[in-house]
């Protein structure tokens, strides 16, 4: 099957308007493809990702200004962090990683991993990306990963969210919930997925990420509320990111509307600062 390419992101994005994104501050979820000569895709991915390597992120991130980024292993790479390893390492610690790895993972290649960047396993739960993993394939990762410090990511949608909070609420570990649970903006705050998610991050292991705005609704402003209480719930546990290059997303958005976005549900500099400087420094380990 042929897949159709995804679009490129947003060409030429502005920076941030009428505020000043702080020195250090971080992109806490982006994403890098290729180049494919290089970092070949798997065969029998689902999607046909925009070629947007290191370089492109680096010109979209100089306009915003960041100066931090977290990548996150896209499924299209499966287990094989080659792209994101090279990233890293080229980044001189200005750039950690999130990756999708099993329980079989060599001590060694974990050992490369930790010392170039990466802080955390990823786990995907969103149908389009594959089958579910089981609590014990969870379970196992976190075994392997945990006496590293490292934390456990969870990609979830409402229905996944719903499954699994009474686990992820028991976890013996830091987790992050992913771009607000991919939450319908269109049923509002009082939906119960959001009540989950709020109960979820007021707990004291679990990190959410105030991201992907877009893929909440057509209007970016829908997300501004979700955004706001999820940062009061817990202001030292919230993260900010891009979702650069937006793999997926029904629709392609200017990244530096994103950042403003952050600046309309969190007004007060001194909680955008811990958002996009302090949080991720601790989380991530950035020095």
């Amino acid at each position: 099957m042929t897949l159709t390419p995804l679009p490129p992101p947003h060409p030429a994005p502005h920076g941030a308007s009428g505020w000043t994104v702080p020195a250090g501050a971080c992109d806490a979820h982006c994403h890098i493809f290729g180049p494919q000569d290089r970092f070949p895709y798997l065969p029998g991915r689902a999607y046909q990702p925009a070629e947007t390597p290191l370089e492109r992120y680096r010109e979209m991130a100089g306009a915003l200004g960041l100066a931090r980024a977290v990548f996150v292993q896209p499924a299209v790479y499966g287990t094989d962090h080659a792209a994101m390893l090279d990233a890293l390492e080229r980044g001189e610690g200005a750039y950690a990683g999130v990756g999708i790895i099993d329980a079989s993972v060599r001590d060694a290649d974990l050992a490369r991993m930790h010392a170039a960047g990466f802080r955390g396993a990823r786990f995907n739960y969103v149908g389009h990306l594959g089958a579910r993993p089981s609590r014990g394939d969870v379970l196992a990762v976190m075994d392997r990963v945990a006496p590293l410090g490292w934390h456990l990511v969870f990609h979830v949608d409402a229905g996944a969210l719903a499954d699994e909070a009474g686990f992820l609420a028991e976890l013996p570990c830091p987790l992050v919930i992913d771009h607000m649970a991919r939450l319908d903006a269109a049923a509002g705050v009082q939906q119960p997925g959001f009540a989950a998610l709020l109960e979820l991050a007021a707990l004291p292991h679990v990190w959410t990420k105030i991201s992907a705005a877009d893929r909440m609704s057509a209007d970016l402003s829908d997300a501004v509320p979700f955004m706001a209480a999820l940062a009061a719930a817990a202001p030292s546990r919230t993260l900010w990111g891009t979702d650069w290059p937006h793999p997926n997303s029904r629709w392609m958005p200017d990244d530096g509307d994103l950042l403003d976005l952050l600046a309309r549900a969190v007004p007060g500099e001194a909680a955008r600062t811990a958002i996009l400087v302090d949080n991720p420094a601790r989380l991530y380990a950035f020095t």
